[in-house]
């Protein structure tokens, strides 16, 4: 793991300088973009002014082909690899119902659907920042990045946001998560922000808040503690 440099910090900051001051709300247990209103529910990028982005990069709506089949809205992000607007794989919310505070709300994680439409592994991490007047005082990133193999199909994913599961990269986790501002989607292989220009293309849908693992996480943490109980009845016999 490495701690993000000093490009990476002042990318951030350079960012927060040009975002309003949103009102924050607390997210909500169950809360949903589904992306079946036809729109990117506050999805967007380039916030860092670096210029127009190409149309070919905009977050675009997809009205079929998401995990439900036909008819299914999705969201799709593309990122060209080139340097400038629309060359990395970003995506950032500042919708009121993805802010406020984490660490009273019981959100212990965000779920979600996702296809990689593209050619390029992805490494996929959340990433938290608190702005108050001017640059990011706090900002923090999920440690574990989830992986995304080219060439697969919908999967389930669950980005863990607790004080455990998250690096700070400016300031505090707590401080962060207790009063988020934006929250970013994003591919970096490395642990930091941001990631690498990247060609890719990435589909995303039912982006979810949660208060406990999805039902896969609980019965792999049940097989593990039954395998470890009876490993050490084992050797007690």
């Amino acid at each position: 793991m490495r701690t993000p440099d000093r490009l990476a910090c002042s990318l951030v900051a350079a960012a927060c300088l040009l975002l309003p001051s949103p009102a924050s709300a607390d997210p909500v247990v169950g809360q949903i973009d589904d992306f079946e209103d036809g729109t990117t529910q506050g999805w967007l990028i380039n916030l860092l002014g670096m210029g127009s982005p190409p149309a070919e990069a905009l977050p675009t709506n997809v009205t079929t082909g998401g995990p439900g089949g036909l008819d299914d809205n999705y969201l799709r992000l593309t990122s060209l690899g080139v340097a400038g607007a629309g060359g990395r794989l970003v995506a950032l919310n500042l919708d009121p119902r993805w802010t406020g505070d984490y660490l009273s709300s019981g959100v212990a994680a965000i779920t979600m659907d996702l296809i990689n439409l593209g050619s390029t592994d992805l490494s996929l991490r959340l990433l938290f920042e608190h702005v108050e007047a001017g640059p990011p005082t706090d900002v923090a990133f999920t440690t574990d990045a989830v992986f995304l193999a080219a060439g697969g199909g919908w999967t389930s994913a669950t980005f863990r946001v607790g004080l455990d599961d998250l690096t700070a990269a400016l300031g505090s986790v707590e401080a962060a998560l207790g009063d988020v501002s934006v929250v970013r989607l994003y591919h970096s292989p490395a642990a930091g922000f941001p990631g690498p220009p990247t060609a890719a293309q990435l589909g995303v849908d039912n982006i979810r808040a949660t208060a406990v693992p999805e039902p896969a996480s609980i019965a792999m943490l049940l097989a593990g503690v039954l395998g470890a109980g009876l490993a050490a009845g084992r050797r007690g016999s």
